[in-house]
């Protein structure tokens, strides 16, 4: 495996995503964006990145749809939820459906790193 995770994030924030994607570069991964749920499923087909950093709320394709989606085709790829609809039912569906981690926004740096080390973890554990 080579040490560079490539990271798909999205977000229908295009600051949001230029924030993260500096956060993500500083820790050393490949950054891949998408704006929406749509986007995030054709761009992991197309890239195959190591993980996916997803919000919930997006328009076209919302985060849980394109989290089921990608789980289907991928069943092994760590996804990390990132959202601020943190309500402990949204939590606990997308742990039910697959993701590895969720994350409230805010974030922080150190929620962002925790998240990489276990993307990285995992990638490891599956042997790619």
């Amino acid at each position: 495996m080579a040490d560079k995770l490539k990271i798909l994030i999205t977000d229908d924030s295009k600051l949001l995503r230029k924030k993260l994607r500096a956060e993500l570069e500083l820790l050393g991964c490949e950054v891949i964006e998408a704006e929406n749920g749509k986007e995030a499923i054709m761009k992991d087909l197309q890239e195959q990145p190591d993980g996916v950093i997803l919000d919930i709320v997006m328009p076209e394709v919302g985060g849980i749809e394109a989290l089921q989606v990608i789980k289907e085709v991928n069943p092994d790829i760590p996804i990390i939820m990132l959202s601020s609809a943190g309500t402990s039912q949204k939590l606990k569906e997308t742990l039910e459906l697959g993701a590895l981690d969720f994350i409230q926004k805010p974030y922080t740096s150190d929620q962002i790193r925790q998240a990489v080390e276990r993307i990285r973890r995992k990638v490891e554990e599956n042997g790619k």
